[in-house]
C-alpha cells in the first residue's frame, strides 16, 4: 500500500509521519518533491542549498521512486501541497491512496509567523490542496480528509478511522514514538523540526483560536473558504 498524505506547512504533518513510521510494516519518505520545488521556483528557503543537494530535483524520477519499490512493504509519503507545481505530472495519483491533512488556516498562520515572515496564500498550500483534492476526485479516486484538530483531540479514534478507511490494519504503535531526530527526516529538519523532536506523541488539544491582524488576517480570510470546502469531507470519528 502506498499512502500519499497531502498537507500544507505548519500542520501536524511531521508528527503524523512519525506515527506511521513507528509501525514495523511501514517505510516513510519526507517531502520528496521539496528539492524539485526549490530548483524550479528559485525560492530562497532556509537551507535551500542543502535541500537541493539532498534530493533528486527531477520530479519524474521522484514519481518513479514513489510508485515503485517493494509491494510487500507499505509506503507512507509526506507531501507538501505547494511542492506539487503545475509542471509536475499527476496521473500517478491513481497509484496511491490520497489523504488530505487539513488545519484551520488561522492556526497555520500563527505558527508560521513564529518561524517566518508573513506568507502569501500560495505559501501555505490551501489552494493547491483543494486543487489536488479535486483532481483526485476527477480521476475517480477516493480522496480522504482528516483534520489535525481531530487527531489532537482523539488520536486513537482518528487514526483508527483513517486506517479503516484505507484498509490498513490498526496498530497501537502509531500513538507514540521515541523523541529525537529520525533517520528519514529531511535535511531541513534542523531548521523546522525542533518541537516535534521533543515530542513522543501527539500534542494536546489546541488552545483558543488565535486572533490575527493585518496581513495575516488578510491571508486567513482568503484561505478559510478553501479550508471549509475540504473540511466538509472530513472523515467521521
Amino acid at each position: 500500500m502506498k499512502i500519499a498524505m497531502w498537507s500544507g506547512p505548519r500542520n501536524l504533518s511531521t508528527a503524523l509521519m512519525y506515527s506511521f513510521a513507528n509501525r514495523s510494516d511501514m517505510r516513510v519518505v519526507d517531502e520528496p518533491f521539496y528539492a524539485s520545488y526549490l530548483a524550479q521556483t528559485g525560492l530562497s528557503h532556509p537551507m535551500r542549498d542543502e535541500v537541493i543537494a539532498s534530493q533528486n530535483v527531477d520530479a519524474d524520477a521522484v514519481i518513479e521512486e514513489l510508485i515503485g519499490g517493494d509491494p510487500s512493504i507499505h509506503h507512507y509519503q509526506k507531501h507538501m501541497t505547494q511542492h506539487m507545481l503545475p509542471t509536475i505530472a499527476r496521473n500517478w495519483l491513481t497509484e496511491v491512496k490520497n489523504v488530505f491533512l487539513i488545519r484551520h488556516p488561522a492556526r497555520v498562520l500563527a505558527s508560521w509567523a513564529n518561524k517566518h515572515d508573513t506568507p502569501s496564500l500560495a505559501d501555505i498550500g490551501f489552494k493547491q490542496q483543494l486543487e489536488i483534492f479535486e483532481h483526485v476526485v476527477a480521476l475517480g479516486e477516493r480522496a480522504l480528509v482528516i483534520d489535525a484538530s481531530d487527531i489532537r483531540m482523539n488520536p486513537e479514534g482518528s487514526l483508527r478511522a483513517l486506517c479503516s478507511s484505507i484498509d490498513l490494519e490498526w496498530d497501537r504503535a502509531m500513538l507514540s514514538w521515541d523523541t529525537g531526530p529520525k533517520p528519514f527526516d529531511g535535511v531541513w529538519a534542523a531548521h523546522w523540526y525542533d518541537a516535534v523532536h521533543r515530542s513522543s506523541g501527539f500534542a494536546k488539544v489546541e488552545k483558543d483560536m488565535p486572533q490575527l491582524r493585518g496581513d495575516l488576517a488578510s491571508v486567513n480570510e482568503k484561505a478559510l473558504p478553501l479550508y471549509e470546502r475540504l473540511a466538509a469531507h472530513k472523515l467521521p470519528i
